[in-house]
């Protein structure tokens, strides 16, 4: 009897051959002289529930490829393809911003600093609620239900809904952020050095939170980070950058 193995699943996303540069200006008349290439020629898959770290040395391109695979940065040339559960599948690469918008909700972006990250004359029902309302959440009553359980979810009491981001502390303020950001349920969030501004014992229950939030929402994160100890105890997968290109 003839055993067939399952087909392969195809990657959640996939960029091949992603490029990421910035003109170089100089003179009065500011003429481009010469590009950084931020980002060179990478390829990388990003498979479903995994966690893919990018480590590199500062400057090498990390966060910029992040960027890009977000579409917060529109790249220079290359693809990035896409499948999500319920989207057909596409080349987000160079779509508009209207073409894009069907995407946003999938793909997520928590950034490296709590601090900046978060607008401090807005309250946290606004910063969370934002994305519910930007993504057709238009009732009030839902979105303050659907705020106070996703605070439930990252460890903090909804009543900090009423708060704004100065009354917290940079922890509180991080799962603030990772609250934004699951807020509408994506499925691929990219993490942005998102524990290197927070103190030791703070940073192990953030990634303890991640690892349980990843369990639970069925999530698939690309880990930025320099820390190699962090990448180790939170990788599946990891991909070592040297100036704009994964070299290992």
């Amino acid at each position: 009897m003839t055993s067939l193995s399952p087909t392969p699943q195809p990657p959640l996303m996939s960029a091949r051959n992603l490029k990421v540069h910035f003109p170089i200006k100089r003179g009065v008349l500011k003429r481009t002289v010469g590009h950084v290439r931020a980002v060179d020629g990478i390829s990388l898959d990003i498979r479903s529930g995994e966690t893919l770290s990018i480590v590199g040395e500062s400057g090498c391109g990390k966060t910029t490829l992040g960027q890009a695979l977000v579409r917060v940065l529109e790249p220079t040339d290359g693809a990035i393809h896409y499948a999500g559960k319920g989207k057909a599948p596409a080349d987000i690469a160079h779509l508009s911003e209207t073409e894009l918008r069907p995407y946003r909700a999938d793909i997520r972006m928590i950034f490296q600093d709590p601090f900046a990250s978060l607008n401090p004359r807005r309250r946290v029902i606004d910063i969370i609620g934002e994305s519910l309302r930007n993504f057709g959440v238009t009732d009030e009553q839902e979105v303050k239900a659907r705020v106070g359980e996703i605070l439930r979810k990252v460890g903090l009491r909804p009543e900090y809904m009423s708060r704004y981001p100065y009354a917290f502390s940079g922890g509180e303020r991080q799962r603030i952020g990772i609250a934004r950001a699951l807020a509408v349920r994506p499925r691929l969030v990219v993490a942005d050095e998102c524990v290197s501004a927070l103190d030791v014992s703070i940073r192990a229950q953030i990634l303890n939170l991640m690892q349980d939030l990843q369990e639970e929402f069925d999530l698939t994160y690309v880990f930025i980070s320099h820390d190699l100890s962090v990448v180790e105890y939170i990788s599946d997968r990891v991909a070592v950058m040297y100036a704009g290109r994964v070299v290992e």
